[in-house]
């Protein structure tokens, strides 16, 4: 067995949960598009949904397209100078430096980054990023105030809408439920400009801290990994390795009555006890990390079931 073994599969393991995670939260912001469509927002898909895409694949699929080059461009070749063992650079402090915008630290005889033109890319995703911001911030309220000062003039200059009209003596609160529109409450261009102002504030400042919390959620998925591994190890080590001390016909009796305790641990802690912790951990991952690109949550009102409501609502109507 390898003297490495753990530092190679840790960091194997750690990367490979980074990659699952950054896919899996670009595959959910990409869902957010059907709820825009859906509900006919289609200015969330360019004030909202392609910030929110470039600022994420242009800062962390970055980051997981530098763990590719990693495995691809350097070996374990001693004998080369520039793409040998010596030479391999840490992703994560490559990826610190690109955000602090300081530059690499290296040994003489290796490269700073790991292709020529890698500084001036890296400045440019960084830039376009924060760039990104302001357009995620401050897109939703210009549209909307554009939006009313368009529809203020229309207003104007065709006059009033009930000019000349007999007013409906029924208001809106009249109507049935069964009659009124399921998802108005989905409709966000009638709420006050300082609310539309907060919760575009608030919505910005929680996705742009999620991209990195929840980037380092997702190494739940590699400590999982590690402690299975080593729950297992230690099983077979501490209890099924006990049985092949026994010499003879001794040894037969032994692996079988051991081998049975090996097999009620295994089941009780690698497979209920593990599958739990798993099932528990891959829950969170997809109803937090996922499920927040694009899902809010915020359901109806509830009202409760009563006859007399439909009652006096079909009396009214009648």
């Amino acid at each position: 067995m390898a003297r490495n073994k753990i530092i190679f599969l840790n960091s194997y393991k750690m990367k490979l949960s980074i990659i699952f995670g950054v896919l899996h939260m670009i595959f959910g912001v990409i869902m957010s598009v059907v709820n825009y469509n859906h509900f006919r927002h289609m200015e969330d898909f360019f004030l909202l949904f392609v910030p929110q895409i470039i600022f994420l694949c242009l800062l962390f699929l970055w980051m997981v397209v530098m763990m590719f080059l990693k495995w691809i461009l350097y070996s374990s070749d001693l004998n080369d100078l520039i793409y040998g063992t010596s030479c391999a650079p840490s992703v994560l402090i490559m990826f610190i430096n690109m955000m602090l915008f300081s530059p690499n630290d290296h040994p003489d005889d290796c490269m700073e980054y790991m292709f020529e033109g890698q500084g001036t890319l890296q400045l440019s995703f960084v830039l376009i990023s924060l760039l990104c911001i302001p357009v995620m911030l401050l897109g939703k309220p210009v549209y909307v105030i554009l939006t009313r000062k368009s529809h203020g003039k229309s207003s104007g200059a065709n006059g009033d809408v009930n000019q000349g009209m007999e007013l409906q003596p029924e208001s809106v609160s009249d109507i049935p439920q069964a009659t009124q529109p399921r998802h108005e409450e989905h409709d966000e261009h009638d709420e006050p400009l300082g609310e539309i102002l907060i919760h575009q504030g608030i919505h910005t400042i929680e996705y742009v801290l999620s991209t990195i919390s929840h980037t380092a959620s997702y190494l739940r998925l590699w400590a999982l990994s590690l402690a299975h591994a080593q729950l297992s190890e230690v099983l077979w080590n501490m209890v099924l390795q006990k049985s092949f001390i026994f010499p003879g016909y001794a040894g037969s009796v032994g692996l079988f009555i051991i081998f049975g305790a090996w097999a009620a641990l295994t089941v009780a802690i690698l497979v209920m006890m593990e599958g739990l912790s798993a099932f528990l951990h891959t829950l969170r991952l997809h109803w937090v990390e996922f499920m927040s690109k694009f899902y809010k949550g915020e359901g109806y009102i509830f009202q409760p079931f009563s006859f007399r409501i439909i009652l006096e609502e079909e009396a009214e109507v009648e």
